[in-house]
């Protein structure tokens, strides 16, 4: 069956209160047995978790590598207040690891695309529970999809960034080949793939960051339901995690 990745256009500024599921209903052919990737800025937006940096007193640390490597040190307060912990800082790179648990640049805060100046976007509060509302409200319009809310972050090993899942509901995050034999009789041992991240890759194909189109139909995929499914079992454990 062939595979379909549609950019949901038409979707103006989110603010706090919106419904982001009506609003990509209206604006697209939502189906059941659709996959819907919605970018995590927007979720985050109309869940109110965006910041004045006009209320944000930066600490000396703040000051000081702000100073150092021109950045706004009341951003890089931010980014402190929402990591649990630095990973690692190599020149004016800070990578952090969020209290969802995710390894990323700057615990995911967000100056572009805000909605206003001097305003940045955090991560939402429980990425997952986000997406479960929304598969809710899309079951409640009347489809039965799985949703995925992306986030774009850069990899060990590789330039550049891809989209990847940071909150999901209502499909398995990963398709297993363990146990599995090849055509030449070889047994898998290991290979499982990220299902949720390949998704959300593939939606940012139609999305982008500078095409206002916060989300993505993906459609022909036979995911495998799974109501009780979260991010955790994706999220690697920082005793098998080489680069924490």
């Amino acid at each position: 069956m062939p595979l379909e990745v549609v950019g949901v256009e038409g979707i103006g500024e989110i603010g706090p209160g919106d419904d982001v599921a009506a609003i990509i209903s209206a604006a697209a052919d939502v189906r059941d047995g659709d996959v819907v990737v919605v970018t995590s800025k927007v979720v985050s937006k109309a869940e109110g978790a965006v910041i004045d940096l006009a209320t944000i007193e930066p600490s000396n640390f703040a000051v000081e590598f702000g100073t150092r490597w021109d950045k706004d040190p009341r951003v890089v307060e931010v980014v402190l207040e929402q990591a649990v912990r630095i990973v690692r800082m190599v020149g004016p790179v800070m990578i952090t690891e969020t209290r969802h648990g995710l390894v990323c640049a700057n615990s995911g805060v967000d100056q572009s695309s805000s909605g206003a100046a001097e305003r940045v976007v955090v991560l939402p509060a429980d990425p997952d529970a986000s997406a479960r509302r929304m598969r809710q409200r899309f079951g409640e319009l009347g489809a039965d999809v799985a949703v995925v809310i992306s986030d774009t972050f850069g990899r060990p090993w590789r330039e550049g960034q891809t989209d990847v899942a940071i909150g999901l509901a209502g499909l398995a995050p990963t398709a297993s080949y363990i146990g599995q034999v090849d055509p030449h009789g070889h047994e898998f041992k290991v290979q499982e793939i990220c299902v949720v991240d390949e998704l959300a890759g593939a939606a940012e194909l139609v999305k982008g960051n500078t095409s206002r189109v916060p989300a993505a139909i993906v459609r022909g995929y036979q995911w495998m339901p799974d109501a009780t499914a979260t991010m955790a079992s994706v999220i690697r454990d920082a005793s098998r995690d080489l680069f924490r």
